[in-house]
């Protein structure tokens, strides 16, 4: 199982999470790119410290939508959501590059992670969006059609599960602005990590979805994530990127 986590979501001086601590629990990081949160230093200074600790760098590509930290719906033109994209991923990148390492796979953030679900337009974009850089894996919620659209275009789809999210019956995630939509405790958050290495999770109401999960996020800006990561390692074992 790879480990993954939202990383460089800090802003000029403001700061979210322990990027130095979590890159040294963790496999994969998904690095804000400039427009849901991060900036060129930051994002710079992540990729830096995820190279010395052979963490595998992904870019999380979002809306335009600092003020609303990606978590806002946008009717985006599916042309210039591809191009967003495009743009995000090869400025990351750079940063990369400069680190000596190089962007290797792509994960949607926030509310566009959401909307890939269903939204075919905006999954497509993505995928060209992304496709038009390089072939790169992408990340997506299992059954979406971000995964579908991901593997029509050649791209590796790598179906992802979270420890600390709470899920509908359906197999989505429930919304943010619900009271169950974070699980907080880290016992909880370990039971949900060892019961998907069984191949199922558990829903709110308490209905058993089965899914197959590659790789694994914790978020980087729930309370006490250094802690739930470090636990979530161990409960594993053995993590491996998947890229």
């Amino acid at each position: 199982m790879d480990l993954n986590s939202d990383l460089g979501e800090g802003f000029g001086i403001w700061k979210l999470g322990d990027d130095t601590a979590l890159l040294g629990v963790i496999t994969s990081a998904n690095v804000a790119c400039g427009f849901h949160a991060g900036d060129p230093s930051t994002m710079r200074k992540v990729c830096e410290e995820a190279a010395k600790n052979g963490v595998k760098i992904g870019a999380q590509v979002s809306y335009r939508d600092l003020a609303g930290f990606g978590r806002r719906f946008i009717d985006a033109d599916p042309v210039e959501l591809a191009d967003e994209v495009l743009y995000q991923i090869g400025a990351l990148d750079a940063c990369a590059r400069a680190a000596g390492t190089e962007v290797v796979y792509v994960k949607p953030h926030g509310a566009l992670y959401n909307a890939t679900v269903h939204h075919e337009k905006q999954a497509e974009a993505v995928v060209n969006g992304t496709k038009a850089f390089k072939d790169l894996p992408i990340l997506g919620l299992p059954g979406s059609q971000l995964l579908e659209k991901a593997s029509r275009a050649g791209l590796r789809p790598v179906q992802e599960a979270f420890a600390d999210r709470g899920y509908t019956p359906e197999g989505t995630l429930v919304p943010r602005s619900r009271p169950d939509a974070l699980l907080t405790g880290t016992a909880q958050i370990v039971e949900r990590a060892t019961r998907l290495l069984q191949g199922e999770l558990v829903a709110v109401d308490g209905t058993v979805i089965k899914t197959q999960a590659e790789s694994l996020c914790v978020h980087g800006d729930t309370p006490g994530a250094v802690a739930h990561a470090r636990a979530v390692r161990e409960a594993l074992g053995t993590v491996t990127p998947f890229a």
